[in-house]
This record gives C-alpha cells, structure tokens and sequence, in this order.
C-alpha cells in the first residue's frame, strides 16, 4: 500500500469518529452549537495546519468572490444538515446517502454541462438508486427528516463539484477562511437565538474539542494524500467510511444494519466505484474528488 492511500484511508477513520463524537453530543446540544464549535475548534487547530506556501493573512482576498461565497454558503447548509443527519439516523444510512454524490454529479453534467452519457454511467446511477431503497427502504419503515437532510448534504457536495471548476487558482486559505467565516457567524447567531442553548460542561467541551480537532487532522490528511498518490487511486478509500459507520454504529449505538441493509450498502458502493470507473476510461481522471465533501 503505497503512501497516499494509506493517509487517505487515516482521513476518512478520523473523519468517521468526528462524525461519531457529532451523533453522541447530538442528544445534548443543538445542531448550530455543535455546528459553531466544531468550526470554531476545526479553525483553531487548521490555523496551525495550513497548506505550505499559503498565509492566512489577506485570505479575503478572492479571485472569483461570488464561486468563493457560493461555495461558501453550500458549505454551510451541508455542514448544519450534516450533523442534523448524523444525530438523528444511523450512521451507516447517512453514509449511504452522501455517497449519492457522484451519481448527482454526473445528473448535473447532464443538465448543467450538458455531458452525454453512456449506459454504463445511467446503470451506475441505477444502481445507486437500488441500493438506497434498500438500505432505508421506503414504504417499509418511516422516513426521517434526517434522511432528507442527508439526501440534500449529497446534492450540495456535487454542486460543489461543478462549482469547484471555477475555484482551480483560488487560494486554500481564501476557501477555508470565508467558510469558516459564514459558519462562525451563521451558527453562532442560531444558536443563540435558540432557546435550548447552554453552555457546555467540561465533558461535552472536550468532545466538541475532539470533533474540531478530527475536521482540522482529517483535512490535512487528505492534502498529505493527494501529494504522495494522484486521486485516481485515492478516491476508492471514499468508501471505507461505510465500513467504520457500520463499526461505530454498532459498538457505541447499537445500530445493527440487518442483510438486506448490507447489500443495499454494497450496491451503493459499487455504483460509485463504477462512476470512478468510467470517469477514469472516459477522461483519464476522476472528476469526482472525494475531497471536495462540504467539510472545512
């Protein structure tokens, strides 16, 4: 296993148990207060974790400002519909989800670039849709605003992915800083605004404290990665986030995804793998860089 693959697949780990400290706090605080000091930590440790070459100071400064900001807000909203999806279904089925991504990328390139495509990409994105309907099975059990609220994390990441294009000269700290900046004020705003806001105790800070501290160590993660292996061979790892949602769900919140569930969690992964696929054959890259997930 060469290098890149492997901090890739530290990335998605750190990531995952982030993700299982945001469902934990989830019954304590509300979404905007974990979303306000998730950021506000994240910003903290990425101010000491920036890329190499870069200065935060002048980060304002943009190149294209309405694609920055765009991207910007698309953050926002995914990031406080992401922890609301994490804190009220199982992990595994937000997962699931997400991973619509780039099978929403590729129905944006239909509409928005106006790409054609083959048989293989419409059976990829077939696929997907069958594995979803049986993971959540629709008709069969009660749907959850959670599920939609992942459905829409989903969409947000592959317009984001379009968007992305635009972004190619623009500075990494620009990005970060203006995100952080519209998160910072937007969920502190909300959270105040709230009438279940508290302040956390010392248990619960320490683990806003870690959540922040898995964002910020996972993004710099992901940057190491994409210097030592092309993202070719690192967008695979993507989905070794199925594999510790269905680990974290069942060893801390008894969520145990039954047969059925687990072939609908393979379905969807393979559908996205055979995107990868056919990105790769058709353009000799992936399009799709698992990366660009509407994190910080």
């Amino acid at each position: 296993m060469n290098g890149g693959i492997f901090l890739a697949l530290c990335a998605y780990a750190v990531y995952a148990w982030g993700d299982g400290l945001i469902k934990a706090i989830g019954s304590q605080l509300s979404v905007f207060e974990i979303g306000f000091f998730n950021i506000l930590f994240a910003s903290i440790f990425l101010f000491f974790l920036k890329p190499d070459g870069e200065r935060w100071h002048g980060f304002w400064h943009m190149q294209r400002p309405w694609a920055v900001h765009a991207r910007a807000i698309s953050g926002l909203v995914a990031g406080v519909l992401g922890i609301y999806a994490f804190t009220t279904i199982p992990l595994a089925e937000v997962y699931a989800l997400i991973f619509l991504a780039p099978l929403f990328v590729t129905l944006l390139s239909i509409v928005v670039l106006k790409e054609q495509v083959g048989p293989w990409r419409w059976l990829a994105i077939f696929a997907g849709l069958v594995g979803i309907l049986l993971v959540v099975r629709p008709g069969f059990r009660e749907l959850e605003l959670g599920h939609f609220a992942a459905l829409i994390v989903a969409f947000l990441a592959a317009a984001t992915i379009i968007l992305m294009r635009s972004l190619a000269g623009e500075k990494q700290t620009t990005m970060l800083g203006v995100l952080v900046g519209y998160g910072l004020l937007f969920n502190g705003a909300a959270m105040l605004a709230t009438s279940s806001f508290a302040i956390p105790d010392w248990k619960l800070l320490l683990m806003l404290v870690l959540t922040g501290a898995c964002t910020a160590g996972g993004h710099r993660l992901q940057l190491l990665a994409t210097r030592l292996s092309p993202a070719n061979q690192i967008a695979p790892t993507h989905y070794s986030q199925i594999v510790w949602a269905v680990v974290i769900g069942a060893a801390f919140f008894a969520e145990y995804p039954d047969f059925i569930a687990l072939i609908g969690l393979a379905v969807v992964v393979g559908s996205g793998l055979l995107t990868l696929v056919r990105e790769r054959i058709r353009l000799g890259t992936v399009r799709w860089n698992p990366f660009s997930r509407n994190r910080l």
